[in-house]
């Protein structure tokens, strides 16, 4: 999970930037020179946009007409540009707004973008008026349809079970063992690995359509004025299970909304899919399971990301929300009977209730 994290209004203008690589300093001063006459930049303004939790930052810039552009800083030993650039160029294909890479150091590792605004969904959101919220998630369901549509098989990475197991793995291996500090081994061990089993083959069983992997709120801007949407956060698209980006969209990393809007909201989704001849399950009922093993599968991965982002990478603010997910862990877990070892599982990791012993099958 790698959404920036967009700094409140004023801060940015007002936040120096720093570099730890003098080198790449003076690379960038280099880079800025030669292309700042080609569009209009004031190179003088420069200043941080947003913070990213991969290696990844933005920069704004000042251009001519009173607009301004983006400028990514994505050190090519950590982080593939490529990536980005060909995924902006299928989502403008999709009709999807996105940023245009106007300039790309490919060698260096410099983007410049153009500027989809400062408030991103998540910012204009009240999570006590979900009526309200309502026209915005519309409009975000409107371009994952799209996004969809436009899916064509090898043109991205596969998520396949090699794939999912990795993420899978993220959740015993660091929010587990590294962050709760109890190992894997005997019961608990099968469990997860059972339980892992079973959500690996329920995702595999979905349709696959092109997948954002990150389609929250987040990661989506609000335009000034027109409110239309644009979407960010592209680079680790892959070719997947149609129920990922719509279990994103109404499961948030950051926002949760009681279970009568997420409902309604993947009712308004299926409805569109279906017309727009997404294959999507003819049956609601057995669509709404689909998206919740998903779901569960994204917030195992999203825990364990976040405990690695602070044991490994110093970044604690991120673990702060891990409850979160450890509750949507919980209640997916809850309705299904064949999670029920999961859902023991995570009490005892949680310390909620001793676990009482692990079972599969009816329980």
């Amino acid at each position: 999970m790698t959404a920036p994290s967009t700094l409140p209004p004023g801060a940015a203008a007002s936040t120096p930037i720093s570099w730890s690589d003098a080198r790449r300093e003076q690379a960038f001063a280099g880079w800025l020179a030669l292309v700042a006459p080609l569009h209009g930049l004031e190179a003088g303004t420069v200043r941080l946009a947003s913070a990213d939790a991969s290696f990844r930052r933005y920069f704004r810039v000042d251009a001519s007409g009173g607009t301004t552009r983006i400028v990514m800083d994505a050190p090519p030993d950590k982080e593939n540009s490529e990536p980005f650039v060909k995924v902006a160029q299928l989502m403008a294909q999709a009709g999807v707004s996105a940023p245009q890479v106007l300039e790309w150091d490919r060698a260096q590792g410099f983007l410049l973008l153009d500027d989809l605004g400062r408030q991103t969904m998540l910012d204009v959101i009240d999570p006590a008026q979900p009526e309200a919220a309502r026209p915005l998630y519309d409009a975000a369901i409107d371009a994952l349809v799209r996004w969809q549509l436009s899916s064509r098989a090898g043109v991205l990475p596969a998520y396949d079970e090699a794939l999912l197991r990795r993420e899978l793995a993220l959740f015993p291996d660091w929010y587990v063992a590294q962050h709760r500090g109890i190992a894997i081994e005997g019961p608990l061990a099968q469990t997860l690995a059972r339980s892992f089993d079973q959500i690996v083959q329920n995702n595999l069983a979905s349709p696959s359509v092109y997948v954002h992997r990150d389609f929250m709120p987040r990661n989506l801007m609000v335009h000034p004025d027109s409110g239309a949407l644009g979407v960010l956060d592209f680079q680790d698209a892959v070719h997947g299970p149609i129920t990922y980006d719509i279990a994103s969209l109404m499961r948030d990393a950051f926002l949760s909304w009681e279970e009568e809007f997420v409902i309604d909201m993947t009712v308004r989704y299926w409805e569109k899919a279906r017309k727009a001849g997404l294959p999507v399950d003819e049956d609601f009922g057995a669509f709404y399971r689909a998206v919740e093993w998903m779901g569960l599968q994204r917030h195992l991965k999203v825990a364990g990301i976040f405990a690695r982002l602070t044991l490994r990478d110093g970044k604690p603010r991120y673990l702060a929300d891990a409850p979160r997910f450890i509750g949507y862990i919980r209640a997916t877990a809850g309705r299904y009977r064949e999670l029920a070892p999961l859902l023991r599982a995570a009490d005892q990791i949680e310390g909620i209730q001793a676990a009482s012993g692990y079972a599969f099958g009816r329980v």
